[in-house]
């Protein structure tokens, strides 16, 4: 079954419709939180980059509890995931 090219011109228009109501939609909170968020994680990356800055620098930046709570975070996610060492080998 062919379709007319009124068809097609149709169905691009719809879809520019729904791209121009997805644009106008204000994003919810918690989009806006994330991007904040994922913004916020890229600057300090950047800044950390930028002034060579170490893990005790940045911790000493946080009231102590919070570099504390970072530090077990920071030790939670290295013992979270194990590092695979090798297979023993098998003797002949």
């Amino acid at each position: 079954m062919t379709l007319p090219k009124d068809a097609f011109r149709r169905f691009q228009e719809e879809l520019a419709a729904l791209d121009k109501q997805n644009e106008q939609r204000p994003p919810s909170k918690k989009q806006a939180a994330l991007s904040a968020m994922e913004r916020a994680k890229g600057e300090f990356l950047a800044l950390k980059e930028r002034y060579k800055l170490s893990v005790a620098d940045v911790v000493s930046f946080f009231p102590e509890e919070e570099g504390i709570a970072y530090l077990q975070g920071l030790i939670a996610q290295a013992e979270a995931k194990p590092r695979r060492g090798r297979k023993p080998k098998a003797s002949v």
